[in-house]
């Protein structure tokens, strides 16, 4: 989890250098969630091309691209190999550990007409109709 300061008006000024301590501070003294992988900074920068290329989607002729040879299109974005057999596996928790931002992977999983539900219940190891049961049952 990454937990943003907001400093308006001269406060940055006043806090200088203050302000990346109690942002590091800050984010490092919160508990973990069991189950997660919380998408910070070193995710960010890890998922880098994986995210980039799940981007890419936005694109029909990219997704086109993909579909036609997703090896070459993986190697176009230099994606590392733990990433590329997540991609190859369609492994949604395997692709968040190797840094993947569950917003870029919907992208991913719309080439394949999968949607949020089916990536949550992948996440949850339920079926989709399980997910959308327990998200029902949540909002009463």
């Amino acid at each position: 989890m990454i937990i943003h300061l907001f400093i308006f008006g001269n406060a940055g000024e006043i806090l200088g250098a203050d302000r990346h301590h109690w942002r590091h501070t800050l984010s490092n003294t919160l508990p973990p969630i069991p189950g997660t992988t919380p998408f910070d900074g070193e995710q960010a920068q890890k998922g880098y091309a994986l995210n980039k290329m799940c981007f890419s989607f936005n694109d029909e002729a990219n997704r086109q691209a993909f579909l036609a040879d997703e090896e070459a299109y993986m190697r176009r974005f230099g994606l590392t190999e733990p990433q590329a057999a997540a991609i190859r596996a369609r492994n949604v928790l395997q692709l968040i550990a190797a840094g993947g931002n569950a917003y870029y992977l919907a992208k991913f999983a719309g080439i394949f007409k999968l949607d949020m539900q089916d990536i949550g219940a992948q996440q949850t190891g339920l079926t989709k109709e399980q997910f959308k049961a327990k998200l029902v049952a949540a909002g009463q």
